[in-house]
């Protein structure tokens, strides 16, 4: 293993915390910032004191009669005036209250309870999407004011009528939930969840439904105060709750029959629900602000598993180092994406190679290379519509690729594990990154909450953070990007793999925490016998960490070396103009050279060399057919038409 130019600090360095930001307001706090919500809230509080003790806010009897003041306006004795008996009005609203509070608490109970399960399940299951979206449609087409009419003729109970309109309205909060929660999916942090072993239904529960707060709870308010309207429709007709029990409705209908006589009836019982439908709004709408500013204040795409089509792992490419202690063994490994057309774009092609156990094999290349790509398909959590066309992915003696997603799932995390280059994106805002860790162990582990606490304090310690009880009760936007990341890797280090897939794990970071994570990730390899699959474009960091390492261009991999190796005697152009293109490796006071062009897309691919096109030492032979990866040496292989003159001349860098 060759070091890299860049000296590393030795790898028990410990890296200090930077200062906590200010406390951040809990969410009565915040709440309380909020004087129309405020408001709204102690006007329903008081509704609620009505519904249980109304006897409370009023010692009159709702059904008491003063014949000597019929239809009065307000009073000393009567408030809010009288209705067509002499019966208080203020009264019969306060013992209105409780029925028809009662009715939007079950419409809105009904409508969540079925809603947000469904519209979760239709944003994170793609076959339940296609069903729940029919139903809905199905649901939405039906008049609602028959069915409502039909269940009180059957029934003849209001609460069952409100059952029905909690169903009615349910279509469209489950279009809410599915449209905010499938936006959510798609966030890195989410593919980290289900990289690192949780379950759907736990990431949806978690990790989405708080995301989503917002919305739901505004079509929720909405939801409501369409209830408490529709209740008192009903009781305007007479339906539902009849005269003489109190209701808000038959209050307006009390009033609308003596208008003429009396116009003030009217005011107070229908003020009443306009300013209770007012308050829902305003409630949601600032339990809405108040969720969002939890997540936001500090703070500075949906995969899928695909199966795929399996072949025998005897390899065509004679290239193959066969390593009989081999941990994952990849052969002929071809990935594909959807075409407009139907067909499939390769994106990969037939990659073979092997990672020993305890063994760091760094994958380099330019970005579309299929570096990650292929990261990705031995996870076994390629982005939508990829999926494997051809190959073989053994771990450990098992084939993957003939794996059950559910299978699938339960490789990664305790055997495969994954770090990404943006560790702020894989941390979820609204947790702690004790919990995320915890969460990982008790999911890995099945340990306790207690146990668990304690095995992330363990390692936060493993990766080297100072203090890792604070940074435990630290959320992800109070640690900088570097801690971030050491919490990323405690968090793949949770379920004990053996396997660590590091896709450009330093890029993100600045160059003194770039060679702290190196060194992290050289010490955890030293002290636990991981094996890691390294991804990155530099080659300075693969020959600082790596032994052995796997050189891809244009889907294909080019050149298969021993790190020392390949940075003394590159035997591919591309190989060596990435060396000549390092600034790790160029002579002072030269010309940093640069390889012409870029990689060309999938489409673009020719069938002969892929890099003919950038290359200097290019001739017509190049371009004739199909390239394939020989062995050129012990241990070593190239793809090149030149190779036996490159051996014997070298490569100009």
């Amino acid at each position: 293993m060759t070091s890299s130019p860049t000296p590393a600090p030795d790898s028990t360095t410990w890296i200090a915390t930077q200062p906590r930001n200010r406390r951040r307001r809990g969410p009565l706090a915040r709440f309380i910032r909020k004087p129309l919500g405020v408001a709204a809230a102690v006007l329903l509080l008081l509704g609620v004191v009505a519904s249980f003790a109304p006897s409370l806010l009023t010692s009159i009897d709702p059904q008491a009669a003063d014949f000597a003041n019929v239809l009065s306006g307000p009073t000393a004795a009567h408030w809010l005036g009288t209705d067509s008996l002499g019966r208080d009005i203020l009264s019969r609203i306060i013992y209105g209250t409780g029925p028809a509070l009662l009715g939007v608490l079950i419409a809105v109970g009904v409508a969540a309870l079925v809603a947000i399960p469904a519209g979760l399940a239709a944003a994170m299951f793609r076959p339940v999407d296609a069903v729940v979206t029919r139903l809905n449609d199905l649901v939405m087409s039906i008049p609602g004011i028959i069915v409502l009419l039909m269940v009180l003729a059957l029934s003849g109970s209001m609460n069952w009528a409100m059952v029905a309109v909690g169903l009615l309205t349910a279509p469209g909060l489950v279009r809410v939930v599915r449209s905010s929660a499938a936006t959510v999916t798609e966030e890195p942090y989410i593919a980290a969840a289900r990289v690192f072993g949780v379950g759907k239904w736990k990431i949806a529960f978690r990790h989405v439904l708080p995301r989503i707060a917002g919305p739901i709870l505004v079509n929720v308010s909405l939801i409501a105060a369409n209830a408490l309207v529709t209740a008192a429709g009903l009781n305007f007709l007479g339906l539902g709750l009849t005269p003489p029990t109190p209701s808000w409705g038959g209050l307006v209908a009390d009033g609308a029959a003596v208008m003429n006589q009396q116009p003030w009836t009217l005011v107070p019982s229908g003020g009443v629900i306009a300013i209770t439908v007012i308050a829902f709004v305003l409630l949601g709408d600032a339990i809405r602000d108040v969720t969002a500013e939890g997540w936001t204040a500090g703070r500075s795409k949906g995969a899928s598993i695909t199966r795929a089509t399996t072949v025998p792992a005897t390899s065509s490419d004679d290239a193959v180092i066969e390593s009989a202690d081999a941990l994952l063994r990849v052969r002929d490994l071809s990935i594909a994406f959807p075409d407009a057309d139907g067909s499939a774009r390769s994106v990969v092609q037939s990659v073979s190679f092997d990672i020993g156990a305890g063994e760091a094999v760094g994958i380099v290349g330019e970005s579309g290379c299929g570096k990650t790509i292929t990261g990705l398909g031995v996870l076994g959590m390629l982005p939508g519509g990829a999926r494997v066309v051809s190959g073989s992915i053994q771990l450990d003696g098992v084939e993957l690729l003939e794996l059950s997603p559910r299978e699938r799932a339960a490789v990664r995390g305790k055997t495969i594990a994954f770090v990404s280059q943006e560790p702020m994106t894989a941390l979820d805002p609204l947790f702690t990154v004790g919990y995320q860790i915890s969460q990982a162990v008790r999911v890995h582990t099945g340990a306790s909450r207690k146990r668990a606490a304690a095995r992330t304090l363990e390692l936060l310690e493993q990766v080297r953070i100072v203090d890792p009880k604070r940074v435990a009760r630290s959320y992800p936007h109070e640690i900088s990007g570097g801690m971030a990341q050491r919490v990323s890797i405690a968090i793949a280090l949770a379920g004990a793999p053996r396997l660590l897939i590091a896709d450009e794990p330093t890029t993100a970071l600045d160059v003194t925490v770039q060679a702290e994570i190196v060194a992290l990730l050289r010490t955890l390899q030293e002290e636990t016998g991981l094996a890691v699959m390294l991804i990155s474009h530099d080659l300075g960091v693969v020959s600082a960490l790596c032994e052995r390492a796997v050189v891809m261009y244009a889907g294909q991999a080019v050149e298969r070396a021993p790190v020392g190796e390949l940075m003394s005697t590159p035997l591919h152009p591309y190989s060596a103009g990435l060396l000549s293109a390092n600034p790790h490796f160029a002579t002072p006071g030269s010309r940093l050279q640069t390889i012409p062009g870029s990689v060309p897309p999938p489409d673009k691919w020719p069938v002969s060399c892929h890099f003919a096109d950038r290359c200097a030492l290019a001739t017509e032979a190049c371009r004739v057919g199909p390239i394939p990866l020989v062995a050129v040496a012990p241990g070593r292989a190239s793809r090149c038409v030149r190779v036996d003159a490159l051996q014997t001349e070298g490569v100009a860098r």
